[in-house]
């Protein structure tokens, strides 16, 4: 993890950030929950489009049914409050079809598909902090997208809204260990892309991320990141996207 020389509160809630997997039989308060979302509210969006909503799922049975869908995450089930982050062009369209008039529409566009995209991105991290500075902990759950159809139709999401990734929100039971991160050399880049130092800087962290998985697996686990990747690029993984987006009405222009 790179050492940050210039610090204040903020970078050092940043810094300290670890997913959270197992939380405390505790609420979170309406309160906190307007906070959160009203920080994510206040991330930049582009051209003021906010192209995303948010489900807060807190049912039990309906976190059981996601959790089974995400791959059986158990966190989902345990966590008092599940946030589904949505790129969601569908309020763009509908609020804007008056004064239109009639006139071609692109909504459904590769480019605003991006921006849904961006803005939720930057939403949810906004949200992130915000959860964390109130003594709270995170994990996102990408696991939703494995079968994101079926999510999609038990949240009952209309067409031009797709579920990016979840969030559970709740109070950390226990510490988490802090993850090591590439070298800052190796994804800051000064006036233009440096290819051999990215990739040189990878050799470093290898050694780095080998030496945390043995410590974190007791000795089980050594396999330094660039393997892991390499594992992880070579098995298909949800080629079932691309469709259900055009289903939904994305990427039709």
């Amino acid at each position: 993890m790179a050492t940050v020389q210039v610090n204040n509160d903020t970078i050092s809630l940043l810094m300290k950030h670890a997913s959270v997997r197992k939380f405390q039989d505790k609420p979170v308060s309406e309160d906190q929950l307007s906070a959160i979302i009203g920080a994510a509210q206040m991330a930049s969006t582009s051209s003021n489009v906010q192209a995303y909503s948010v489900i807060a799922v807190t049912d039990p049975a309906l976190k059981t049914e996601l959790a089974g869908l995400a791959g059986n995450q158990a966190y989902i089930e345990q966590c008092p409050v599940f946030l589904v982050w949505c790129a969601d062009l569908y309020r763009l369209r509908e609020v804007t079809k008056p004064h239109l008039q009639g006139e071609t529409s692109y909504e459904d566009s590769a480019e605003n598909l991006i921006v849904a995209t961006v803005d939720v991105a930057l939403a949810a991290q906004n949200a992130a902090v915000a959860a964390e500075s109130l003594g709270l902990g995170i994990v996102y759950i990408g696991g939703i997208r494995n079968r994101i159809a079926e999510v999609s139709e038990l949240l009952g999401l209309p067409e031009l809204v797709y579920p990016i990734f979840g969030m559970c929100v709740g109070y950390p039971d226990g510490a988490s260990g802090l993850r090591p991160r590439l070298p800052l050399e190796a994804v800051l880049h000064r006036n233009r892309y440096n290819a051999e130092t990215t990739v040189e800087q990878v050799k470093t962290y290898d050694k780095v991320s080998s030496d945390y998985m043995r410590e974190r697996t007791h000795g089980a686990k050594d396999t330094p990141w660039s393997a892991i990747m390499a594992e992880r690029l070579a098995q298909p993984a949800r080629l079932h996207m691309k469709e259900f987006l055009l289903e939904k009405g994305f990427l039709r222009r």
